[in-house]
């Protein structure tokens, strides 16, 4: 037995000739001990106090107060101090997480029967169970990686004995592996074809039933599930014919999964990004992209996300894309690679329609590398926009392609969307109708109702029909939507703009925070903030939230408003110059409407642009005859104060 025993999977314990330590109760000398312990190189002093210490009068001092509590804890000559940099010498040790990472380094298949089994034994836990070192990012990031590698690791351990060993022996350790992977398809496929080869059909049945209702929590789909269990009968039992007891079942396309026919949701798989840094790190910052990018995804509650545990679990078997695309019944799929070279870092993205294998989005990214996780984050905020953009504007086509009468729910909202940007009557009162339509295919899409209420909003907006009523009803619908789903940042992005209509402008600010706070790169949310706050709030507040919404979404359909909100609160603040320009930016944008076309007007004219404004106005007129300043006023909830300064320069420029 080694004199040193140390134990990092499951709580801290560290053993010397077979007796236990006691541990101090500070935590950051345990989170020190461990994070020396598996460091491949000596760590230097300044990043040590950087990752444990963020306020600190004297952080080395407490560096060199843990490091002596460690040295008493593994004996002195362990610790090992060279210039500015420190280690531990554990090459006569016993540490688990060592002989686990050493383990799956060489590779499971070298290892004997009682070899495994004794790696197995090893995971009493997770990593560092139990321990948290409140606002030490760093280090939160460090532990959440090492917990998900050796989840991993765990993972690949329990596939490997449930393939070599007897399937007696085996049978726990799948029940492991279901546990600890619960959306990989694998071991539930193993279980069930097991489970129909004994004939326990009853006990396969309860498991299909239970492990279908978790894939439905993380909006997974039921239909593969389905597949292996059908198919396990079938290998079991040649007179097996699967007979549907749904009667919806009757009217659907033989391939068609009864329980999400009728909420269908385009489904997204994000792929562990290759990590091509000369030193890639498992469950480092190329895994903590994407888990961060997945963790945006589903906040935004329009797609199905795969899961974590399931793409994750995948990362190492060799399947193609068509392969994966299939098995995880996604729709779409996100692939990349991460470079880190020096102070450099590049990401390539890319996002694949899984039905035709096209590319519909690539990009890269190379940036300067100050703070990482600053990087990595406004990076993950950029892809899953565009992610979500670009899915929209897929869905959105190929709904305009297909038969009205053939639409579920969720094309005829994206048949909706097409109709509901070109910013016009005709097309308003087109997208309400598919709007309608989706909510009644689906009572609990939430989106459908928000896409609703926006029309409602227009009609008011820009008076199309009566005012009032339209403010009423966009009242109602996002309502509808948050009641479905108050978790969807665009049912309050909808409720702000409906109680924005009735005056209630802290409301509508307060919706569209909880809309931001909900997802923080929802772009239409900071430009409906600009958009009030541009008019009776606060002018500053308005350009930051106006220029983060172009940030996020700089090629979207409603630019010309983030563009307008912005030179709105110029003028406010006075600025008209630069007030005249934004405005003009946004009088340029396809299918702007007159109301953008005057704020351009005004700003020109307080520019001393009169010349420019009238030949702007003109323009309104001749398409719009009967549109005047009354108009204008009746859309926007003016100050009083700023309502001279408009009068003022309608007189200007003959505009009354």
């Amino acid at each position: 037995m080694p004199a040193l025993e140390l134990q990092l999977m499951g709580p801290l314990k560290i053993s010397r000739d077979g007796e236990s330590v006691e541990l101090p109760g500070s935590r950051k000398v345990r989170a020190l001990l461990a994070y020396l312990a598996l460091a491949p190189n000596p760590s230097g002093r300044a990043q040590l106090c950087d990752l444990l210490w963020d306020v600190a009068d004297d952080p080395r001092g407490e560096l060199r107060w843990c490091l002596s509590k460690i040295r008493s804890l593994i004996e002195e000559h362990r610790v090992t101090i060279e210039g500015d940099t420190i280690a531990l010498d554990l090459s006569d040790c016993c540490a688990d997480v060592l002989r686990i990472a050493a383990a799956f380094q060489q590779g499971f298949r070298s290892l004997s029967v009682d070899q495994l089994r004794s790696l197995a034994d090893l995971f009493v836990g997770d990593f560092l169970d139990g321990l948290t070192i409140e606002r030490n990012p760093g280090f939160e990031t460090w532990l959440v990686s090492q917990r998900r590698r050796f989840r991993e690791i765990h993972t690949n351990l329990m596939e490997h004995i449930v393939q070599r060993f007897p399937h007696e022996e085996a049978r726990p350790y799948l029940a492991r592996w279901i546990h600890i992977a619960p959306f990989d398809l694998r071991p539930h496929e193993l279980l069930l074809t097991a489970l129909a080869a004994e004939g326990r059909i009853r006990e396969g049945e309860e498991h299909l039933a239970a492990t279908i209702n978790l894939f439905g929590s993380e909006g997974l789909e039921g239909k593969p599930l389905r597949e292996l269990w059908r198919t396990a009968r079938a290998q079991s039992d040649e007179t097996f014919k699967p007979i549907s007891v749904n009667p919806l079942a009757a009217s659907l396309p033989p391939d068609a999964d009864p329980i999400t026919a009728q909420a269908r949701r385009a489904s997204i798989a994000v792929m562990p990004f290759q990590d091509m840094s000369a030193i890639a790190i498992p469950g480092g910052p190329a895994d903590a992209l994407v888990y961060d990018i997945i963790t945006k995804l589903a906040k935004l509650r329009s797609l199905r996300v795969i899961a974590q545990g399931t793409v994750f679990a995948l990362r190492d078997r060799q399947h193609t894309a068509d392969e994966l695309a299939q098995m995880l019944g996604a729709n779409y799929m996100v692939n990349g690679s991460f470079h880190r070279f020096g102070d450099r870092l590049s990401v390539r993205v890319e996002l694949m329609e899984t039905r035709t294998g096209g590319i519909l989005w690539a990009e890269v990214f190379e940036h300067k590398v100050a703070d990482i996780f600053t990087l990595l984050d406004d990076i993950g905020v950029r892809i899953v926009f565009a992610i979500e953009r670009e899915i929209e504007t897929s869905e959105s086509n190929r709904a305009v392609l297909k038969a009205p009468s053939s639409l579920d729910a969720w094309e005829a909202h994206h048949r909706g969307l097409w109709h509901v940007y070109r910013f016009n009557k005709a097309d308003n009162e087109q997208a309400q109708h598919y709007f309608q339509s989706a909510a009644k295919l689906d009572p609990t899409f939430a989106r459908a109702h928000a896409g609703l209420s926006f029309t409602h909003w227009q009609n008011s907006f820009q008076g199309w029909t009566d005012r009032s009523e339209a403010a009423e009803g966009a009242y109602r619908a996002a309502n509808d939507s948050l009641m479905i789903d108050d978790r969807d940042p665009t049912a309050h992005w909808a409720l702000g703009r409906a109680v924005w209509l009735r005056g209630m402008h802290d409301q509508a600010v307060e919706e569209l925070h909880t809309a931001t706070t909900l997802s923080p790169n929802f772009a239409l949310a900071h430009y409906c903030l600009a958009f009030i706050e541009a008019q009776t709030g606060d002018p500053e507040a308005a350009v930051i939230a106006s220029d983060r919404a172009r940030d996020l979404s700089p090629f979207d359909p409603l630019l010309f408003g983030m563009l307008a909100s912005r030179s709105m609160a110029l003028i406010r603040l006075k600025r008209f110059d630069e007030a005249a320009e934004w405005a003009m930016k946004a009088a340029r944008r396809p299918n702007v409407h007159a109301l953008v076309l005057t704020i351009a007007a005004f700003a020109l004219a307080l520019a001393d642009r009169a010349d420019e404004a009238r030949s702007l106005i003109n323009s309104i007129r001749a398409k719009h005859a009967d549109y005047n300043l009354d108009n204008f006023f009746a859309a926007f909830h003016i100050r009083a104060e700023d309502k001279l300064q408009y009068q003022r320069s309608a007189k200007l420029v003959g505009f009354a």
